[in-house]
């Protein structure tokens, strides 16, 4: 990847922080109870991707979760003053708590560049019951990064999420979109305890075949490519699932497309 750039870190009021000038103090809700939201998207080329997108979804976790209303352009101000001191691709994070709001932006973690090129093995889990938070970017994220760790114990990449009746849910940091024919499809957000993908939204605004529709582990299994896809690494094609490997995904260049026209609109 060459060498790592500097983190550049914003407060909301504009103020420009070292990476490592303490910002939270030990006592705050956002560390001692994980009580904030956030949004994390891709920057290319000195921009960041579907930010208005991330904004009204950053806007509807904070509500979730009982944070005061974000105020967009507030949020704008941060991320132009974090871009003007960044260039070239890398995360831009936005953090909002009860006590203090900020913007983050970072390299692309290796993780994201080789998902994109070789594709995961994931597992599928039983998250068990879910609340209110499974539709909120929440910082409350130890039940994902428990079903993380349990992946990689498995010798796996990433975990897909299903009920005990073996519905599809979601992954951990990730949609899920299955080829089912020429149609993509996708869990409905809307009749799920799902988090409503950006990525995805903007990606069936792209197609011209795609639905969202309930779907069963036995569709990832048969369908022509399954991929997790989120707003930072964009497609990760499943090419493994629970140990078994699955069928080739003949659209996978077709869905990179997509993706790549969907989030630069």
């Amino acid at each position: 990847m060459g060498p790592r750039s500097a983190d550049v870190v914003v407060t909301l009021d504009g103020t420009v922080r070292a990476p490592d000038d303490p910002l939270v103090c030990p006592v705050d809700p956002m560390l001692t109870r994980g009580a904030g939201v956030f949004e994390t998207m891709l920057v290319r080329t000195g921009g960041p991707c579907l930010l208005d997108d991330h904004l009204d979804r950053l806007v509807a976790s904070s509500a979730v979760v009982g944070l005061p209303v974000p105020d967009p352009a507030r949020w704008r101000a941060a991320v132009a003053a974090a871009m003007a001191r960044w260039a070239g691709d890398g995360v831009l994070r936005l953090v909002h708590g009860p006590r203090i709001s900020f913007v983050t932006v970072s390299d692309l973690p290796e993780r994201v560049l080789r998902a994109r090129r070789d594709g995961v093995a994931a597992i599928t889990l039983d998250p068990g019951p879910r609340g209110p938070l499974t539709r909120a970017k929440s910082l409350s994220y130890a039940a994902n990064s428990a079903a993380l760790r349990e992946a990689h114990r498995r010798g796996a990449d990433d975990v897909i999420y299903v009920d005990a009746a073996g519905a599809v849910l979601e992954g951990p940091r990730s949609s899920v979109v299955i080829a089912m024919g020429e149609t993509l499809v996708s869990p409905p957000p809307a009749a799920l305890p799902i988090l409503p993908g950006t990525t995805v939204a903007a990606l069936f605004g792209a197609a011209a075949d795609c639905a969202y529709r309930p779907l069963h582990v036995t569709d990832l299994i048969a369908a022509q490519g399954v991929w997790l896809v989120s707003a930072v690494t964009l497609a990760a094609r499943v090419h493994t699932l629970d140990g078994v490997a699955l069928a080739d995904a003949p659209r996978a260049t077709e869905m990179t497309r997509l993706i790549d026209t969907a989030i630069t609109r």
